[in-house]
């Protein structure tokens, strides 16, 4: 699988991010062993999580994606250089007054406990998981700064970060010499694009930002999964519903269309719409099956024409 350069860090990742929110949830450990390896060997190097994951089921306390992660790792064999870990703070992760937000205190704690759970010594990408109002946006460089000088971590990353903030926080690094955010992870799809391009996208090229989309497929919308008329039910239908409206129904089709002319699925193409634009680093997949996964893994390489591009962009296309 070709790898792609992160923004302006020496890592290089592959086209797909595993992104592990569903272990631990909709995958239990063995499933996400299976998941796990077969990604690499498909040639996946990147792995995104967060130490919340997945804090909202019923029995989970948060970091059990993190744990997931560190055994099989250990379990592989599979020497910690030929993987790109990366990993998120800022959600609660217990009832102290310090168990949450981007704080000296909160981080510091934090990041030493992913790292036990990751079992390794390093984390090569943290990212501030959405940003906190209550804490000044120096504090929480200096911290990750100061993570980077000890080798815990070697880059910092944000995700959730509206324009503004993320441009507060590129200004205040340079003013002090800090580390700097080096990749942003938005919220980003054929039905959602708005966040993303009318203000981030802009100030992701100008600074060379590397960019890790999550959710590019919408929630399994743009896999065909859920029909116009047609009955649905799933763990995650409450998040999808929204997307439920005419447009999208016609994109849907819009895509059913590039999907028969390419010779793929529609899964495929939603990747690919992302894969071929070059601000695009890495879209961060979380397939639940093994079948979900070689399904997404058949978007590596697929590259959409200009025309094809445009097909999309006008079926999906937002006002300014």
């Amino acid at each position: 699988m070709t790898k792609r350069k992160l923004g302006k860090t020496d890592l290089w990742v592959s086209e797909l991010c595993l992104g592990t929110m569903q272990f631990g949830w909709t995958a239990d450990e063995a499933l996400s062993f299976q998941i796990l390896s077969a990604s690499f060997d498909a040639g996946i190097n990147f792995l995104d999580t967060a130490d919340i994951y997945s804090r909202w089921v019923p029995g989970n306390p948060g970091g059990v994606a993190e744990t997931i992660i560190g055994k099989w790792l250990k379990r592989s064999g599979i020497r910690r250089e030929q993987v790109i870990l990366a990993t998120k703070v800022r959600g609660r992760m217990g009832d102290g007054a310090d168990d949450e937000g981007l704080s000296r205190a909160h981080i510091s704690k934090a990041v030493d406990a992913s790292l036990r759970r990751l079992q390794t010594d390093y984390i090569d990408l943290y990212q501030a998981h959405w940003y906190d109002d209550k804490t000044p946006i120096e504090e929480t460089l200096e911290t990750f700064d100061e993570l980077v000088r000890a080798g815990k971590v070697r880059y910092i990353g944000c995700s959730n970060y509206p324009a503004w903030r993320l441009m507060q926080a590129l200004w205040a690094a340079d003013k002090h010499g800090w580390a700097r955010f080096d990749t942003v992870q938005p919220h980003y799809n054929l039905v959602h694009r708005d966040e993303f391009e009318r203000e981030l996208a802009e100030v992701c090229r100008v600074y060379e930002l590397g960019v890790i989309p999550y959710s590019p497929l919408a929630g399994g919308f743009l896999t065909g999964k859920y029909r116009r008329d047609q009955p649905a039910d799933s763990v995650r239908l409450g998040g999808v519903r929204g997307y439920f409206n005419d447009r999208n129904w016609a994109l849907l089709e819009t895509l059913d269309g590039l999907a028969r002319e390419r010779g793929a699925s529609l899964s495929q193409v939603a990747l690919a719409w992302q894969l071929s634009n070059p601000l695009i680093t890495s879209p961060i997949i979380g397939p639940r099956t093994l079948e979900q996964l070689r399904d997404n893994l058949g978007a590596v390489g697929l590259r959409l024409s200009a025309e094809e591009m445009a097909r999309l962009d006008q079926a999906s296309a937002w006002e300014m």
